[in-house]
């Protein structure tokens, strides 16, 4: 009887890098990341929505912190991510660049008939443009939470101070 344990046994899931063409198939099959950006002396995450255009990422957005941080001189980046619930693949795509405002007349008129509507109601009259210098991605199967829990996830928190 042989004691050798299965192959793959105790190994993590394999996660595979995905190429430059599928990380754009799949941010072109969803409209929500999270933009990361530089605010004053700390990093900052905020919600978007956008759409892929001939290789870029475009959103809206109002005037304020966000459009601010983004449009300055510290290069952003883009997350995005989904799961298939029947299998359980999960993959996650960033995108790391320079985003800038969009500003030329013909460009305005260009974006503006992407469709890209924001989630949230307001003003949000400013179109922002992210060029990426590098995208990068990964699909992995998620592990069963049995393979992860431990028993310190069930502990009851202790009382806010």
């Amino acid at each position: 009887m042989s004691t050798d344990p299965k192959p793959g046994a105790g190994q993590p899931p394999a996660v595979e890098d995905l190429d430059h063409h599928e990380c754009w198939r799949l941010l072109r099959g969803v409209s929500v990341g999270r933009l990361a950006v530089w605010v004053d002396d700390h990093p900052d995450i905020f919600p978007i929505n956008y759409t892929v255009d001939h290789g870029t990422l475009v959103f809206r957005t109002g005037d304020g912190t966000k459009l601010q941080a983004a449009t300055g001189d510290t290069p952003v980046a883009v997350e995005a991510d989904g799961v298939d619930a029947d299998t359980g693949i999960a993959w996650s795509v960033v995108i790391k660049g320079q985003a800038a405002p969009v500003r030329n007349q013909q460009e305005v008129l260009e974006t503006v008939g992407l469709q890209l509507f924001p989630w949230q109601p307001g003003r949000k009259e400013h179109f922002v443009r992210i060029t990426p210098d590098t995208v990068t991605g990964r699909r992995f199967k998620v592990a069963p939470p049995l393979t992860w829990w431990t028993p310190l996830d069930g502990t009851t928190p202790s009382a806010p101070e």
